[in-house]
């Protein structure tokens, strides 16, 4: 029987339970070629789920980097701020006070709000393009990107980002399931990895 020792049980919820005019087409590849050629990026979002009718927000940090270890830390609420999920490909595993679990995942598609960041990046990188067009989002011009990501339980997984269409960044994203909206997410900051350094210079 696995032993979940004292990680607190609303950090188990939050990393391992699933919730269950166009624009010019070349403006969305060339936003979509900076996400495919990036090396990295960090962000910050308020994730919510809509979770058996009862919807819940936490803010997260990511540090996504394509092809190699990605972290996502709970910057709140305070009850689980620090807890930090660990993605290496396909392995999860779950940080808390110097102690590592083995994660997996409760989900069908294996989607948890702690993926919720990283499979945002890795849509707008690799996902089959559905949808794109231009829409104003809370009062910021935006391009709206629709893709598809087949599930490996054959479930049909849609991630929609908005892009702002000054910098290219992103304001908002969606995760649906089967036609349902399971995760939002609202970005507070965003940086691309070769931003940082150029800053840095």
């Amino acid at each position: 029987m696995r032993k979940w020792m004292c990680v607190p049980m609303i950090a188990l919820c939050l990393l391992l339970t699933a919730c269950g005019g166009a624009g010019e087409e070349q403006d969305a590849a060339d936003l979509r070629d900076r996400y495919h050629d990036m090396t990295g990026c960090s962000m910050e979002a308020a994730v919510t789920c809509d979770q058996n009718g009862a919807e819940w927000t936490a803010e997260l940090k990511c540090e996504y980097v394509p092809g190699g270890e990605s972290t996502v830390e709970v910057l709140s609420p305070e009850t689980i701020a620090g807890v930090k999920a660990v993605l290496r490909d396909t392995d999860w595993y779950l940080e808390y006070q110097g102690k590592t679990l083995d994660a997996g995942s409760l989900s069908r598609e294996e989607i948890s709000p702690a993926a919720c960041l990283p499979r945002l990046m890795n849509a707008l990188r690799d996902g089959w393009l559905l949808e794109e067009n231009e829409e104003t989002w809370n009062e910021v011009p935006c391009l709206r990107i629709s893709v598809d990501q087949s599930g490996t339980q054959d479930g049909k997984i849609v991630s929609t980002v908005w892009l702002r269409q000054d910098d290219g960044t992103p304001l908002r994203g969606e995760v649906s399931v089967d036609g349902k909206i399971i995760l939002t997410a609202e970005f507070t900051a965003f940086s691309f990895y070769d931003t940082i350094d150029n800053q840095g210079a």
